[in-house]
């Protein structure tokens, strides 16, 4: 470890997205004077993407969804350093930033976020790419320009997630708030709509579904007069045009070829761990996710711990098409609540023995409706298997919205996602199952 004896250990937290920032927090709460506490990120503001969907159609705007970090963490006790890291050494307890500056460490919790992987199909995504993205606040910027675009002019849509892409819930809101929108400026019936997603069933969103979330998914695109591809692999994308093959349910063969014309297509990509990352042997896997054992801790390199969608977890089942497993909101909050009292246990001399439960609750807003689903844990077999949908689950995205970006803008270190299932859903019976 890199601290002498007289002085307390530090803890750097790497990425200050929806995971790190509540990371932040609670190794804070748990810690307290007992160790340092920095946080390391790529720029200091925060972002809250679950709303980036909504931004690509101008429902909000960028400022709102911003949370500037510096004065927040000072007001919390904890170092922030708004620079990106450069390449993280396990085995030396340092990492590089992009400044040229280095820093270690006694403790590494990695809460990165992922590399969005464009460059993996040509033509895709918003950097030399004719696909739009709302991956990112900037992106979901640009896209709301080329949706003004689109409602100017109207012509064909795709909306979807490409083979090895482990994040759906954003593609089928966005189809539908592109739905909901169209329909608002009165010309819907001037765009074709067609969702193209790897999935090998409408709502399996790499969770092999959640309660009926495949028959309340076909049946949201029947009655908005949404065609789907589902085992769609994606080959090329050009200017107007996406070239897909459609596999057979084993994966086996090519069922059929589209060519598939558009005048807007969003696609979501898939992810690969950031560059700092990569090429750590021991600390991550092929695609550069970080490998954790139950306590969230590293097997090697046991100083360091991972959360959030940078963390390597192994797909559901074999599928035609290459699907992730997607890690959502509650299954970051357990993850981050585990590493908070592992910390704590290790600091003081004890075993780390907390495991996170891995649960997964989704608000997917529609703009006039949206499915919600729990699922305890998020991978089956379950003790929870719940879904529903209605104009309420709406206004819950947006209690939600505004609940998180309260709790970040106050630095709150309690849980949120517990909450949202039990007050929110009045599901009481999660407690104590």
């Amino acid at each position: 470890m890199s601290q002498d004896s007289s002085s307390k250990p530090k803890i750097v937290i790497l990425g200050a997205g929806l995971g790190g920032v509540i990371a932040a927090f609670e190794v804070k709460e748990a810690v307290g004077k007992k160790a340092e506490v920095t946080v390391v990120n790529r720029g200091d503001t925060f972002h809250f993407v679950p709303s980036n969907p909504w931004v690509a159609v101008r429902w909000r705007t960028r400022d709102a969804i911003e949370v500037k970090l510096p004065p927040v963490m000072k007001k919390r006790g904890i170092e922030f350093i708004p620079v990106g890291a450069a390449k993280v050494h396990p085995k030396d307890n340092r990492l590089d930033l992009e400044d040229g500056r280095s820093i270690s460490y006694d403790y590494l919790v990695i809460a990165t976020g992922p590399e969005l992987a464009f460059d993996e199909i040509t033509g895709l995504g918003p950097h030399g790419g004719f696909t739009q993205s709302v991956c990112h606040v900037d992106h979901a910027e640009g896209a709301a320009d080329a949706f003004d675009a689109l409602a100017a002019d109207p012509g064909p849509v795709l909306v979807g997630a490409v083979q090895g892409a482990s994040c759906f819930g954003p593609a089928y809101e966005f189809v539908m708030i592109l739905d909901t929108e169209l329909k608002k400026r009165k010309v819907r019936d001037r765009v074709p709509m067609t969702f193209v997603t790897s999935e090998p069933y409408v709502g399996h969103l790499g969770l092999d579904g959640v309660g009926d979330t495949k028959g309340l998914l076909e049946s949201e695109m029947r009655e908005r007069h949404i065609k789907w591809i589902v085992n769609a692999r994606v080959t090329a994308v050009e200017a107007g045009m996406m070239h897909v093959e459609e596999m057979t349910e084993d994966g086996s063969a090519v069922k059929a070829t589209h060519d598939l014309p558009f005048k807007y297509s969003m696609m979501l990509p898939a992810f690969r761990g950031v560059g700092a990352l990569q090429g750590a042997e021991g600390l991550v896997n092929p695609r550069g996710f970080v490998l954790v054992d139950k306590t969230q801790r590293n097997p090697t390199f046991r100083n360091v711990f991972g959360l959030g969608v940078c963390v390597a977890i192994p797909p559901m089942g074999k599928t035609a098409v290459p699907v992730g497993v997607p890690k959502t909101g509650f299954m970051i909050e357990t993850m981050v609540t585990a590493i908070a009292a592992n910390l704590k246990a290790i600091i003081e001399g004890r075993e780390a023995k907390t495991e996170g439960t891995w649960n997964a609750i989704c608000l997917a807003d529609f703009g006039d409706g949206g499915v919600a689903f729990v699922a305890k844990p998020q991978i089956p077999p379950r003790n929870v298997n719940w879904s529903s949908s209605g104009k309420w689950v709406h206004m819950a995205k947006i209690g939600f919205e505004k609940y998180f970006l309260h709790k970040v803008r106050a630095g709150e270190s309690v849980p949120f996602y517990e909450k949202l299932a039990l007050d929110v859903l009045g599901i009481t019976k999660l407690k104590g199952e």
